[in-house]
Parts: C-alpha cells; structure tokens; sequence
C-alpha cells in the first residue's frame, strides 16, 4: 500500500483501508463508500494557497494548464505521468448583480461558478481527469457509467483521449439530446435500459462488479477527488477568502460530497480558517435528500447513519413505484450514491437542504441566461434556492455567495426553446413571426 494515500472506509465501525491500486469502488468488508485518504505528514503540501499562482506562469506545461491537476499536490493519488487531462478546469467564476437583484442579494456579493466552459460542457470533466487518470495508473481498459447525461458525455471524451473502450448505460427516454449527441458523437457504445437512471446505476455496479470493469459513475472516490478542485478554483477568484455559502443542485451528491471533503481537507491544513455553509438544492420532483435530511431528520452523525431509515425509505420507493420526474434531467436521481458523503459535508460546513420547483428552476434559468451565462436547467437549482433562501431569511444582507452552474445552456436546448416559444414563465422571449413584408418587420423590430 502507498505511504501517503489509501482508500478508507467511511463507516468508523468498520474503517477498512485498501490499497489504491486496486479497481474498487464499495468496501468489501461492510459494502459503504470509500474515501481516497492522505497521510498528509508524509505528503508535501505548500504552507500557503496562494503558492498555486505560480502556476499560472507555466500554462505550456499540461499539468499547470489544468484546472485540476494545478493543485495536484492537494489530490496526490497518482504519478505525474499518469495524470489525465484534455484541459478542464478553465472556467469562470463571474460577479453578477443582475441575478443577484433577482435572487434579492445585494449588489456585489453574488458569484455564479460556471462549470459550462469545461471541454465537455459540464462539472464531470474536473472528476473525469481524477477518475481516467486512476483508471490509467491500475490499467483499465473498458470504463462503464450510468448517466443522465453528463456523465456520458464526459467519460466518452476522456475515454477517446486515453484511448479506452466505454459504455453507458442511459434510461429510457431520459436524456437531453443534446448530451446524448456528445456520448454518440464521441463514440461510446450506449444501451438503454427500460428503466430509469437508478435502474442504470444499479444495473452498471453489478456488471463492473462481474466482470471487473471500472466504473465511472461519483461513486467512484477518484471522481470526486477532482471534482474538488471546483472549490480551489473558487477560492482562487475570490483571492483564497472563504464565501460565507456556497449553493449547489443536488443529484448524485457527488459535487457537495467532494466540496465537503475539499474544505474539510483544507481546514486541517490550515490552509483556510474557515469553511463556508453549504447549501443542496433538489429539485421537487426528485427530492430524496430533502425529505430525508429536512423532513425525516436523517444526519451524519459522525459517520453513524441510520442505516435501516435509509433502507426503508428506499423500500418504501419501491413499493409504492416512485419514479423521479423533473425538468431537470441531470438531478432526476431518486437513490443518489454519495448520500452518505453528502451528509458528511452538510455535517462539516453546516449545511441545509432545500426543494425547488421545475417552475422555479426554469424562471431562475431564464434569468441566468439573460443576463449572461446560459446553463443546463439543473445548473439553476442553485440560484432558484439562493432565491428561496433570501426569501427565508436564512442567506443574510452582505453574506457572499457562491452558486455553481454545472453545466452549459446547449446540454437541454429543447427545455430552453419551450420556455421561451410557449411562453411558460416570466421571462420567455417569444420568437416574432411576421409577414415578408419590410414595413411589418420595421414595425416588428420597433415594437
């Protein structure tokens, strides 16, 4: 086993450590999730955060030119000549006033992350570079995921650039063409199954299992590693000063699972003080962690989690037939994997859990889109529960708010069209249909 980084158990009953050259994904011991662990006293870590910026003075190096493995010293899982990258990570932390006044923050304290500028349009590519580049350093040769979409999309780009042979496994009619145009187009091979994506998931964890292929679904802990870089980039553009929120959609948990562990990790450095509040945002029609976590009062615990009240709630969705349904494609998960990770950063950042309509996410996209970011309408679960969360009073005046856009506007064109053609909201902008005729276009235009 390596000196500095193991895989770990996160159930403190059981604890189990593995080594992590080793394709494994759920501990053999107790079946709960794994952790990529550091041994930090053995591992060089800079005193400072700012020791990064140095970096950006050698972008023709790959490494440095990646917004992952830019702060690989704080993600040290893999060699250096095992690191996989296609250049994520350059995206935009942008100050927005305008959705700001719509959210009802003040001027100056809003800052919308927008993970749509990765090379495949959305936050997976940062866990894809984590992910491949285990992948590569045990030998893989045929990587798997379920996917709503982005993942798909993802993996087919990274699986293409490392020259792998992948697989998706997508539900029936529950993708966004415009992602399942990415998975196509970047060659992988995709089943549909007459299921919906938790069916998938469960399907893709029994087969990697089978026939030992490697999974890259958030369940994976190398995944997340990179999904924690989101953070660093973060605190990076606001000039290593922690945000007092930081507002994410809530699907596979997997983006709120890596925040937690990224500043939990940094706060044992002593690399930050302090560690923001943490907000999830689920969308109504699939709210499996709101109820749990705001309803039923399921927490952490110190890594003790009732157990049985998580498997009956899932008992429960099966006998009743439950299948999520929203808008919002990519957090339409009802079983989500990292749930207990998920706990563990509410745990350690304070967090809340919010639900937000399909009505609500499609107006706060509109408002997104208009004032110049457009994203994916799960992206918008973020500022719809900013929204919410002023509404409350739970965000307060002069509080700095991180809200993460995950993916870009072109990943759902056809939920954009609609709210826009059939006039469903507030901010539709209706497309003018008028005669071929000059003066009716010069009255258009000045209508």
């Amino acid at each position: 086993m390596s000196n500095h980084v193991f895989g770990h158990c996160i159930n403190p009953d059981c604890g189990a450590t593995y080594d992590i050259e080793e394709s494994l994904f759920s501990c053999r011991a107790c079946g709960d999730l794994l952790d990529a662990r550091y041994d930090w006293d053995r591992m060089e870590v800079p005193d400072k955060l700012s020791w990064f910026e140095q970096r950006w003075a050698s972008r023709d190096n790959r490494l440095d030119f990646s917004g992952v493995w830019r702060f690989r010293e704080l993600l040290g899982f893999c060699n250096e000549s095992d690191c996989v990258t296609i250049g994520e990570g350059q995206t935009l932390l942008q100050q927005n006033d305008q959705v700001a006044q719509y959210a009802g923050l003040d001027k100056g304290r809003l800052f919308l992350e927008y993970e749509g500028l990765n090379p495949s349009g959305s936050f997976k590519d940062n866990g894809m570079a984590g992910a491949f580049s285990h992948a590569k350093m045990v030998g893989a040769g045929h990587v798997l995921c379920a996917s709503t979409g982005n993942t798909s999309a993802s993996m087919a780009m990274y699986a293409h650039s490392c020259g792998m042979k992948c697989s998706v496994f997508i539900g029936s009619g529950r993708i966004a063409y415009g992602k399942l145009s990415q998975a196509l187009d970047f060659g992988a091979r995709t089943i549909q199954i007459l299921g919906d994506f938790d069916d998938c998931m469960r399907q893709v964890k029994d087969i990697c299992q089978k026939k030992n292929l490697y999974l890259m679904n958030s369940l994976n802990p190398f995944r997340l590693e990179g999904q924690k870089t989101i953070m660093y980039r973060v605190l990076e553009r606001l000039g290593w000063q922690v945000p007092d929120w930081v507002i994410v959609p809530g699907g596979n948990l997997g983006n709120s699972s890596s925040f937690g562990k990224a500043f939990d990790e940094l706060k044992y450095l002593g690399l930050i003080d302090r560690v923001p509040r943490l907000a999830v945002i689920n969308a109504t029609g699939a709210n499996t962690l709101f109820d749990l976590y705001e309803n039923k009062g399921l927490r952490f615990n110190g890594g003790k989690v009732d157990d049985a009240a998580i498997d009956d709630y899932y008992r429960k969705l099966n006998e009743t037939g439950y299948k999520p349904h929203t808008l919002a494609t990519a957090i339409e998960i009802s079983r989500p994997v990292n749930l207990k990770k998920c706990l563990r950063a509410l745990e350690i950042c304070n967090g809340l859990v919010r639900e937000v309509t399909d009505a609500d996410i499609l107006q706060a996209k509109a408002v997104v889109g208009r004032y110049g970011l457009g994203c994916e309408p799960a992206s918008a679960a973020s500022v719809a529960g900013l929204k919410l969360l002023r509404q409350e009073g739970i965000v307060n005046d002069g509080e700095t708010v991180v809200c993460i856009l995950t993916g870009h506007q072109l990943k759902d064109p056809n939920a954009t069209v609609n709210y826009h053609v059939e006039g469903q909201g507030e901010f539709s902008n209706r497309p003018v249909e008028v005669e071929n005729d000059i003066r009716a276009i010069i009255e258009a235009l000045d209508g």
